[in-house]
């Protein structure tokens, strides 16, 4: 995305988490963390571990991402320049520390796992108060008659309380997909051929301490070509747009000028209609939304990996996990901009009533379920 669209799909927030720096950046705290691991496990000196984290340190804040990034399209991937521009800064005799053992992709998937671990946070923020915009709403509006729609039709009398608990439950269940998403963050560290070769016999020491250096999980195993973990990340990414799409087109739709029901806070302008209140956020975190299902497909399509280094498919993964979490966050940031002081409109819900049927079942016992399962 660029400094163009990133603030109309609400991406700003995330991209600093994203960015091409922020996978720099986490390339060499990857590198840095090997470092450290190698030497906890005896594979190096202390003071040679600590000249990686400097020199680690030091290309993170200056290397050029877009140089880098010329330099990788000679070898496939931006770990190799990195590396080469780390060992220029330790120095001939340090050099050969530098990468201990690893291969490329151990490198570029334990940082796409700390790139993860940053720009989820930002998401949840945008999720948690989407639900709470939700759970207020459905306090408020439990006992607020209106008419449920079917195939677009008038059915039979809901309440806005549980339209609005149904949302919130929605954001509630996918908001807990991606906390155990970001509980179960691993490193990646299986060498050459994800024997851990480089490292024997301490192979499993230096997962061990990689991973507590980074905070991120211990698999006990590699996944170099077994990318469930992907996948897995991409659904629970995936499923929370779906939501957030939902909760979207339904504001879109209840606040149509026929209707009226609902009205953003701060509804976007027409450049030739100036009566016009469109409700832009939930507009833009539909469109965002929207992009996720494709994106997620790559991620789907990349996980045949052939043998023990994908072809092809795990370079597709980069942009593509990069993307999805551009668009989560940005979604997700657009829908708490939409929900929050949503202006309901109870009188234009109660003409739209039918006189002769106000029985609303159990529409208030599914809120009061919503709202004591939030407590």
């Amino acid at each position: 995305m660029s400094g163009l669209w990133e603030p109309i799909f609400g991406r700003s927030t995330i991209a600093a988490t994203t960015s091409d720096r922020a996978w720099v950046i986490a390339i060499c705290d990857a590198e840095a963390a090997l470092g450290t691991a190698c030497a906890e496990s005896g594979l190096l000196d202390a003071a040679s571990a600590q000249r990686i984290t400097d020199a680690c340190r030091q290309v993170a804040e200056t290397a050029d991402p877009a140089e880098l990034g010329r330099h990788a399209a000679a070898d496939g991937n931006p770990v190799i320049p990195l590396v080469r521009a780390i060992r220029s800064v330790v120095g001939a005799t340090s050099a050969p520390s530098v990468h201990l053992g690893a291969t490329s992709q151990d490198i570029l998937d334990t940082a796409a796992m700390l790139v993860v671990r940053r720009a989820l946070p930002v998401i949840l923020e945008s999720m948690n108060a989407a639900g709470e915009a939700c759970a207020m709403l459905a306090r408020e509006h439990r006992d607020t008659v209106m008419i449920g729609r079917t195939l677009l039709q008038q059915a039979v009398p809901t309440t806005f309380g549980a339209v609005a608990a149904g949302w919130g439950e929605g954001l509630d269940r996918t908001t807990l997909g991606l906390r155990a998403a970001l509980a179960g963050l691993a490193v990646q560290l299986g060498g050459a051929a994800g024997t851990l070769g480089g490292w024997h016999p301490h192979g499993p020491a230096v997962r061990a301490a990689f991973a507590a250096e980074l905070g991120l999980v211990d698999p006990g195993t590699v996944w170099h070509t077994e990318r469930s973990r992907i996948a897995e990340l991409g659904s629970a990414l995936g499923a929370t747009c779906g939501v957030v799409g939902k909760i979207a087109t339904d504001v879109v739709l209840l606040a149509q000028t026929e209707l009226g029901e609902v009205r953003e806070a701060a509804s976007g302008g027409s450049s030739t209609m100036a009566h016009k209140h469109n409700p832009i956020a939930a507009v833009t975190a539909r469109a965002g939304a929207a992009q996720a299902p494709g994106v997620f497909a790559t991620l789907l399509a990349a996980m045949p990996a052939e043998l023990q280094r994908a072809a092809g498919p795990w370079h597709a993964e980069w942009p593509a996990l990069t993307a999805l979490l551009d668009t989560t966050g940005g979604c997700a940031d657009r829908l708490a901009t939409s929900l929050a002081g949503l202006e309901v409109d109870t009188g234009a819900m109660a003409r739209n009533v039918p006189r002769d049927n106000i029985d609303v079942g159990h529409a208030g016992d599914l809120v009061d379920h919503y709202l004591a399962g939030r407590s």
